[in-house]
């Protein structure tokens, strides 16, 4: 099973950029996205971005992760 997180791209280069969640960078690659901009919510799998997503859409599932997380008595 593969999981996909999303995160807030808040910069680009023409085929990299900077993906933000909660304060924490991470170098991604756009080469299977070239369309997001910067602002937008991405689904980071492995250090590529898949696809773009709503705010709403974002927001909503890091919520069930964090549920997850709750759920499983936190992250060790």
């Amino acid at each position: 099973m593969c999981l996909a997180i999303p995160m807030q791209l808040v910069g680009r280069g023409e085929w990299d950029g900077t993906a933000e969640l909660r304060g924490v960078q991470r170098q991604i690659s756009l080469m299977l996205c070239p369309e997001a901009q910067v602002g937008e919510y991405v689904l980071v799998h492995a250090g590529y971005a898949l696809a773009t997503v709503d705010a709403d859409e974002a927001r909503k599932t890091l919520e069930l992760l964090d549920e997850l997380v709750q759920d499983e008595g936190g992250l060790e």
